[in-house]
């Protein structure tokens, strides 16, 4: 009886003949392959247009050998520091209450609702020359503004909702049911968030670290403000791109963007692999 119920509630559900299904089908493959694949296609094609030889010789060169040492080193710095942020935020959302809660919350999204280049724009206001912050930093002699810690400054505000905004909805789903039960055994409060929490989150917490690095990767508007554009030194990958396709070293500039793109598949395939991963923990821990 149930699934005679079912079948009907599904059949009741889809309201769109066939010849509709096809049509949307079909629209939405179109969009994928003129708004998705054939710009990513037409990267790699223009990236080695002019054979391995020039391509590799883009890679490289130094600029170019700077711009990823760069992305790396700021990816390297943020993302951890985001790791340990997102996790502590994410810990006291979903299993505390206290006062600020909503404020916390409010500012962990921040980031998604200021555009990148205000959040840039903001940083050379406070520790720029003339900046808020300006007489405390020609005190200690380190340079923030068109320098390392400003793009990495940029790139940390960016970036730091992806880990807890991962991780809160999922740890409040679980409850706080088995810290309970742990503390209840004995358990501190380190102990219970090793042996118990982290585990049943390892896989959201992967994804946000995923997601957060990728945007690390490729962002642009924040550090393109801070950075100052100097070529070999403040230039990351995006900004490496944008400086070639300025000057019509168009071989160059997509060979760099086609690591980039290499990236983001790269990402998204983790991505997919994390996913099916999760899903499969998921249905396991319902089956027990």
């Amino acid at each position: 009886m149930s699934t005679t119920l079912s079948v009907k509630a599904n059949h009741s559900a889809v309201t769109e003949s066939a010849g509709m299904r096809q049509l949307l089908i079909a629209g939405a493959l179109l969009f994928l392959l003129l708004f998705l694949l054939l710009p990513l296609i037409s990267v790699f094609f223009e990236a080695l247009r002019n054979g391995i030889g020039t391509y590799a010789e883009a890679l490289t060169e130094p600029d170019a050998l700077a711009a990823v040492k760069l992305t790396l080193i700021a990816a390297g710095i943020s993302v951890p520091l985001n790791l340990v942020f997102g996790v502590a935020a994410a810990w006291a959302v979903a299993k505390f209450e206290f006062r600020g809660k909503t404020l916390l919350i409010t500012l962990i999204d921040l980031p998604f609702s200021v555009s990148p280049v205000v959040a840039g724009l903001i940083y050379i206001l406070m520790f720029g020359a003339s900046g808020w912050a300006a007489g405390l930093i020609a005190d200690t002699n380190i340079q923030i503004i068109f320098a390392l810690p400003g793009i990495v400054l940029a790139t940390i505000f960016v970036t730091f909702p992806f880990v807890a905004r991962e991780l809160i909805p999922l740890m409040q789903e679980q409850g706080t049911d088995d810290e309970q039960a742990a503390l209840s055994l004995g358990a501190n409060g380190w102990q219970t968030f090793w042996h118990v929490t982290l585990p049943n989150v390892r896989w959201g917490l992967l994804y946000g670290v995923l997601l957060c690095n990728a945007r690390a990767m490729g962002e642009f508007g924040a550090v393109s403000v801070v950075s100052g554009h100097i070529r070999g030194e403040t230039n990351t990958m995006p900004l490496h791109v944008e400086i070639l396709y300025n000057e019509y070293n168009f071989a160059a500039a997509f060979a760099m963007a086609s690591v980039l793109a290499s990236l983001a598949l790269l990402t998204l395939g983790l991505k997919s692999l994390l996913e099916t991963r999760h899903g499969e923990a998921l249905s396991q821990s319902h089956k027990h």
